[in-house]
């Protein structure tokens, strides 16, 4: 009590005074000394403050701590470890440039010396070296040992040096160490005045229980002697009712111990079968049964026969025999994959072995083995390559000499796609089918669970929770009354379970209910029957560890994998029929057998996408590479024909032979083909003169006649290769522009004349050659209606071309009707320049005039229609009375009714008579008034 904190007389203050303070007088911060705190907690005394001073959060946030010491540039760069200080430090950095300067000292800033700091150390001094006996003070009341009943602990708290007058240095320690003294004795007569007085105050309580203590030694016998009677009586209740129930628990727990060891004997004996029967189902190939055999004797070691000594090394065992099952059914895979591939094309598509197939592929999977499908990619691959070349070889074996037609028959006649791609399909559908049983009974296997987790919480919700446990010689009474209870219904669940083929049976003196199996744990091997393509009833295994992604994952890899089958017999189809490309043996075939090559490779597409669901893109690729390459070749050999065929025209009417009549007839109906030849009916048919088109006749080249067929043949091509439409589109394009551009040049440019060796290019010349424009410019809208029914949408941009064309045409057609213009235009610039008015009526001028028209009509009557004959007269009857008028300006020859206006009246008469006397032209409108000039 002498120690309390509210009786020191020893000055108290905090932390911060005794390191930040200045020492100032003591006595200043001496408190008077309080009275000693009451015993009793019920009366505490003194200052609250005093008896605890516990840390600020509000004072102490801004205190200085150890963490707000920084590390400057000059700590980091003088590190004293270094003997020497690198020398380039900064220029290996930041380069050469930088280099140590000379800081010129700040006018700003005094100049600091030591003797600036001589009055702060003066003041702070006297502080440090109290400090520092305080530390060492401090220290002792610090140790985990401070106890003040220790000799040598007091002895440091208290120098008793200083009360041995001898020792001291004189009177004034004497009078110090009795000045001491004096007051201890005084703190102790406090203490004893202050204890005294809290006995006084706690007198009537010390005196009650002084006076109860023998009342509670009554108490206490009494109670004795009460629970003495109640284990007599206990002991006497244990005996008669107790003992014999217990007794028959025992027994009836022994006896159920009896049979555990029996039926583990039982067990014992049937795993000992277990690797005889392995062998004897491996003999069968029953992998499946083998290893369901070995995961189930595994199992029961694990758990219920772990730590029997005699099948110490049968776990090792089982495990080197589950490694070789996997080899063996590896082999047997790769065996029955040469087999399935290897079998004759004639035989149906029918799966081989499917038993046999469905339990490798059912040992391969609960195995883990998922690496089978590479091994049957791998026999696939080397069996299309084999078959391929052996269909290669047995065509060219049967033919003596290699033709075009053989080599289509090569490629894709006699390579029936069925017969390889078909029983592939049907085994792969096997296999698949198995995996999404598999996958199927994961599903509804964690549905079931489900299930059974939630009847099991409902039904564990219902269970009283109050169990009392009655113990008796270290067993819970409730555990023997379990062990009977729980023990037949663990067998009746697990007696459909894992026992062996040729376990032995259950023996009739059993015990209980038939035992001789494993754990209920054993029950993942029941299995649930499944449905197959192919008729085959399959048992799924409940013990399949595949997760759902990776049997997901699976049965995407096998339509892979017969989409590879389907890559496969394509790429060895372009490979050879690249290798014949090489050597330009396909830029032989002409359009026919190109044709046939083509439908045949497009039907083996459409037969490998039916089989296999999906289109293969390399020989479309290919197919579409030779068909460009056919395009090019086909267009440029017509329009090398067409160019020669140019070249060699005379521009002269043809006749049009019966079989391109029945050409331009089969277009009649909008639709473009060319017409089956017909025999013998079409040599008895004379030519005609012109070609017939819709009841309008056209008088044409012959070279036309070839274009419209070699259109037609354009047009063809498209029908019988789609995949070219567009590229066909460009191409008759471009050859139609070359006619038109060629044409030009031969007629209007007269190039002809040293193309052919023609003398001139005559009236005729220039109207035969815009009846053929004609004739094509007809049939341009059927072609573009042929292409749009054959472009997809997105590509009917194209058809601009055909606009383009028809533009170019008709203005090719103006450009020739303003040349038959402009000929009889210079014609009467050169007669009417010379017309003189005078005798005779009618004049010589006017007679050439009306002679030279006739010939005209005559040369494009027959060759252009009517309608465009009058046009045509029309613009050269304006351009006559353009000039005529221009010559009677010149003589002064005006409407007065006078003899010179008689002698031209007359001329024009003779001409206006001459020309509607022309066939067409009756009803021709001449409006010959505009000749005379208007009076002023």
């Amino acid at each position: 009590m002498a120690s309390s904190h509210s009786s020191s007389p020893v000055p108290q203050g905090s932390s911060s005074d005794v390191f930040f303070k200045i020492e100032v007088d003591p006595s200043k911060h001496i408190r008077p000394v309080p009275s000693l705190p009451d015993v009793c907690p019920k009366e505490p005394t003194g200052d609250s403050h005093s008896l605890y001073v516990a840390p600020s959060l509000v004072t102490d946030q801004h205190r200085w701590t150890v963490y707000h010491s920084k590390v400057n540039l000059p700590a980091a760069l003088n590190d004293p470890r270094l003997a020497k200080r690198e020398s380039d430090f900064f220029t290996k950095t930041w380069g050469l440039d930088f280099v140590d300067t000379e800081v010129i000292p700040s006018f700003y800033l005094p100049q600091i010396s030591k003797e600036h700091f001589t009055v702060y150390q003066q003041e702070i001094s006297q502080v440090i070296s109290n400090l520092d006996i305080c530390v060492k003070n401090s220290t002792i009341f610090m140790k985990p040992d401070f106890a003040l009943d220790d000799s040598l602990t007091f002895n440091s708290v208290l120098p008793w040096s200083h009360f041995n007058t001898a020792g001291g240095k004189g009177n004034r320690d004497a009078a110090s160490s009795k000045l001491l003294q004096e007051k201890l004795s005084h703190y102790l007569d406090i203490v004893e005045v202050n204890i005294a007085h809290q006995i006084s105050l706690r007198s009537e309580a010390f005196f009650h229980a002084m006076t109860s203590q023998h009342e509670l030694q009554d108490y206490l016998k009494k109670t004795s002697q009460a629970v003495k009677m109640l284990r007599d009586k206990i002991a006497q209740i244990d005996k008669v009712m107790c003992e014999g129930s217990l007794h028959i628990l025992r027994l009836a727990l022994t006896r159920n111990n009896c049979v555990k060891v029996y039926n583990k004997l039982k067990l014992m004996a049937t795993v000992h079968q277990t690797q005889p029967t392995v062998q004897v189902l491996l003999s069968t190939s029953e992998f499946v049964g083998a290893l369901d055999l070995i995961a189930t004797t595994q199992e029961v070691l694990q758990q219920e026969l772990q730590g029997i000594h005699s099948f110490r090394h049968l776990g090792s065992q089982l495990c080197e025999l589950e490694k070789l099952i996997d080899k063996m059914m590896i082999a047997e895979f790769s065996t029955y994959s040469h087999s399935d591939l290897n079998r004759p094309l004639e035989d149906d598509c029918q799966v081989l072995e499917e038993e046999r197939l469905i339990s490798l592929v059912f040992g391969l999977l609960k195995q883990r083995k998922l690496n089978f499908l590479e091994i049957y990619g791998e026999k696939m691959i080397i069996t299309a390559k084999n078959i391929i070349k052996q269909c290669v070889i047995n065509k060219v074996s049967q033919t003596e000499e290699i033709d075009t037609d053989v080599v289509v028959k090569i490629l894709f006649w006699e390579l029936q796609v069925r017969d390889i791609l078909r029983p592939l399909k049907a085994t792969l559908s096997i296999i698949h089918s198995v995996v999404l049983s598999v996958l199927d009974k994961n599903q509804r296997t964690r549905e079931l669970e489900e299930i059974s987790q939630q009847k099991n919480a409902a039904k564990d919700n219902s269970l009283d929770t109050e169990v009392a446990y009655l113990i008796h010689e270290g067993m819970f009474i409730s555990d023997a009354f379990g062990e009977g209870e729980l023990t037949p219904i663990a067998v009746d669940t697990t007696s459909q379970r894992n026992a062996s083929p040729n376990s032995e049976p259950c023996s009739s003196d059993s015990v209980s209910e038939p035992e001789c199996t494993t754990d209920s744990s054993s029950s993942k091997e029941h299995t649930s029957s499944s449905a197959i393509p192919g008729g085959a009833d399959i048992m799924v295994s409940e013990d399949m560890k595949l997760t759902d992604s990776e049997l997901g994952k699976l049965a995407n890899n096998i339509q892979e994998l017969l989409y590879s089958a389907s890559d496969i017999c394509h790429d060895r189809a372009v490979k050879f029929l690249m290798s014949r490309a090489k050597d330009g043996f396909l830029e032989k075939l002409n359009s026919m057998e190109f044709i046939t090559l083509s439908r045949l490779m497009e039907t083996f597409i459409l037969d490998t996408e039916q089989i296999c669901g999906r289109k293969s893109t390399s020989l479309l690729g290919a197919l579409q590479s030779q068909a460009i390459k056919f395009v090019n070749r086909f267009h440029e050999e017509r329009k090398t024909k067409l160019s020669l065929l140019l070249d060699n025209e005379r521009w002269k009417q043809a006749d049009v032979p019966a079989e391109f009549q029945d050409l331009v007839d089969s277009l009649s109906d909008g639709k473009i083909a060319l017409p089956e030849k017909k025999s013998g009916a079409t040599e008895e048919r004379k030519p005609a003169e012109v070609l017939i088109v819709e009841g309008q006749q056209y008088a044409v080249v012959g070279t036309v006649l070839l274009l419209i067929r070699i259109i037609l043949e354009y047009c063809q091509c498209v029908d019988n290769i789609p995949s070219v439409t567009t590229d066909m589109l460009t191409r008759l394009s471009d050859l139609l522009k070359y006619f038109n551009s060629r044409s030009c040049q031969l007629v209007l440019g007269a190039g002809a004349l040293q193309v052919v060796g023609l003398k001139t290019i005559t009236t005729k010349n220039l109207a035969l050659s815009s009846r053929c424009l004609q004739l094509i410019v007809h049939y341009i809208p059927v072609i573009r209606a042929h292409f749009e029914a054959r472009l997809p949408p997105k590509q009917y941009s194209m058809l601009r071309h055909f606009d383009h064309i028809t533009k170019d045409y008709h203005d090719h057609i103006a450009e020739i009707s303003a040349k038959l213009v402009a000929i009889m235009d210079s014609l009467f610039d050169k007669l009417l320049s010379k017309y003189e008015v005078k005798a005779p009526v009618p004049s010589a001028c006017f007679r050439n005039i009306c002679k030279q028209m006739t010939k005209m009509h005559e040369a494009i009557f027959d060759l252009l229609p009517e309608e465009q004959t009058q046009m045509l007269f029309l613009r050269i009857n304006a351009s006559y009375k353009l000039h005529l008028k221009k010559q009677l300006s010149h003589l002064n020859v005006i409407n007065d009714g006078g003899p010179q206006n008689g002698l031209v009246t007359a001329d024009v008469a003779f001409y206006t008579g001459n020309l509607q006397a022309l066939k067409g032209l009756k009803d021709l409108d001449l409006n010959m008034a505009e000749i005379w000039e208007q009076k002023r």
